[in-house]
Order: structure tokens, then C-alpha cells, then sequence
């Protein structure tokens, strides 16, 4: 069961730190032209740039699939990554972005920081200039307060 939970966070772990390095380099770079969609404003519910959920979610799945039989650290490690995707969504698409209009905006703690990083991320519409490209660890700048900075 430890080994489980190891794996389960190790997977977690894996999605926010690649997550960032995919987003900075591969998302900012090379496939900006899908990910621009989401520094824009489109019309409707989904942004082209959602295929990159469909792309981490596959993984996730094809490792759940590959482990089940014996319950081996790609299943685990699927469960993480699927546990992140929920959270991502939840996180980013409900909380930050509004996409789904349950909650009103974070105005303390954690997730104001968060919130303020991803609003400093979109504070440019261009593939260069975007900073804090991590989602749940961003820089600790962003949860001072005002008369802090």
C-alpha cells in the first residue's frame, strides 16, 4: 500500500513538473499555434489548446490499462497523473479560468497565489514574455501580499 501512495504521488509530481517544462518550452515554442488559443479569447467552450488534456489523459489511461492485471507502479502512477488531470481541471478550468462557473475568485491564501501566478502568465497574449509556467508550484512572490512587494 506505501509502495501505491509512493507512485501515486510520484505520477502527480511527474504531470507538475513536466507539465511546466512542456508548457514553457514545447507549448510557448513549437506548438504555440494550438496553444495561443488559450491566451486568446475564442468563442464557445473548448479551446484547441484542450488537446493537450486529451494528449496527458491518454498517457494516464494507457498506463492504468497497461498495470491493471497486477497492480504494478504504471497503474499507480496512472492514478497520479489522473488525479493531477482532475485537479488541473478543477484548479485551472473551474477556479482560474471560470470555464465552469461554480466558484467566485480565490482571494486568500494558496489558491490566490495561484490564481495571481496564472493572471501574471496571461498578462501577455504573446508566445514570449509569459511567466510563472507551473500550476500548483509557482514562484513564492505570488502569495505576498500587496504592501509586501
Amino acid at each position: 500500500m506505501m509502495s501505491a501512495l509512493l507512485f501515486i504521488v510520484v505520477g502527480f509530481l511527474t504531470m507538475e513538473f513536466s507539465g511546466w517544462f512542456i508548457h514553457k518550452y514545447i507549448m510557448h515554442g513549437p506548438l504555440w499555434n494550438i496553444h495561443k488559443t488559450h491566451h486568446t479569447h475564442t468563442k464557445g467552450y473548448f479551446e484547441l489548446n484542450d488537446l493537450f488534456s486529451l494528449l496527458f489523459g491518454s498517457i494516464a489511461v494507457l498506463l492504468i490499462f497497461q498495470g491493471m492485471d497486477t497492480l504494478d507502479f504504471r497503474f499507480w502512477m496512472g492514478i497520479g497523473i489522473s488525479l493531477y488531470g482532475m485537479s488541473y481541471f478543477f484548479l485551472h478550468d473551474v477556479l482560474i479560468h471560470r470555464r465552469v462557473k461554480f466558484f467566485k475568485k480565490p482571494k486568500h491564501g494558496y489558491l490566490a497565489g495561484i490564481f495571481k501566478a496564472h493572471q501574471a502568465h496571461h498578462s501577455t497574449r504573446k508566445r514570449d514574455g509569459s511567466v510563472a509556467f507551473g500550476l500548483f508550484i509557482v514562484p513564492f512572490k505570488y502569495f505576498k501580499k500587496k504592501q509586501d512587494e
